[in-house]
């Protein structure tokens, strides 16, 4: 019973799901917005504490064991200790000064030098992939350096290599977009019947 009441509580609201969008009634609409507004913000709670619990144990893990680089984890657990204290009502809450400091000067700036980071990480991909090893390395090489020299001022040659550029990122580019997309969506779909269907049941885990 274990594993045959999520697949038949999945089974329900996925089949209701379907037959709702078809029937445009007030009272499946009214058990929609129920079901895919109400509750998405409520198993995201649950699931942001499981998050918080797992990244507690893992560090304090990391902290117990003394594994390399162990000192990071006692700053992320010092770090989310103190903003949760700080954060707490009867602490000032998001008006507390601890809680706008580390926000502030902490967040603010981390979160800009995750995204300066990728850009290296960008870099080193875009030279492994544009190394022209066959023709098909050859033909992205030259299109993404059309595409890259739009932004350039090149006098004559900037009306032509513009053109150009729109032309590869209209036609082309913009068929494989489309293509991926159709492809992603029959994936969904597949993916969506066999979980409901009951044919795919990885997500109830080896018990």
């Amino acid at each position: 019973m274990k594993r045959q009441l999520p697949l038949i509580l999945l089974f329900l609201f996925g089949a209701f799901m379907v037959f709702q969008y078809f029937v445009p009634h007030e009272s499946s609409e009214f058990f929609y917005e129920f079901v895919a507004l109400d509750w998405p913000p409520i198993i995201g709670v649950f699931a942001l504490s499981l998050g918080i619990i797992s990244l507690i144990r893992m560090s304090a893990k990391r902290v117990r064991t003394r594994t390399p680089d162990w000192g990071y984890s006692v700053v992320t657990l010092a770090g989310l200790a103190s903003m949760i204290v700080a954060g707490l009502p009867w602490f000032g809450g998001q008006e507390s000064p601890v809680y706008k400091w580390e926000f502030q000067y902490i967040m603010q700036s981390i979160l800009p030098t995750m995204f300066a980071l990728l850009s290296f990480f960008i870099a080193s991909a875009a030279y492994r992939a544009f190394r022209a090893r066959s023709a098909v390395a050859s033909v992205l090489l030259v299109s993404a350096f059309i595409v890259m020299i739009r932004f350039f001022p090149m006098g004559p040659l900037s009306i032509p290599a513009a053109s150009t550029a729109s032309w590869l990122l209209n036609v082309p580019n913009l068929a494989a977009k489309r293509a991926i997309t159709i492809g992603v969506g029959l994936g969904i779909v597949s993916t969506a019947l066999k979980v409901v269907l009951g044919i795919e049941r990885s997500y109830l885990g080896r018990d």
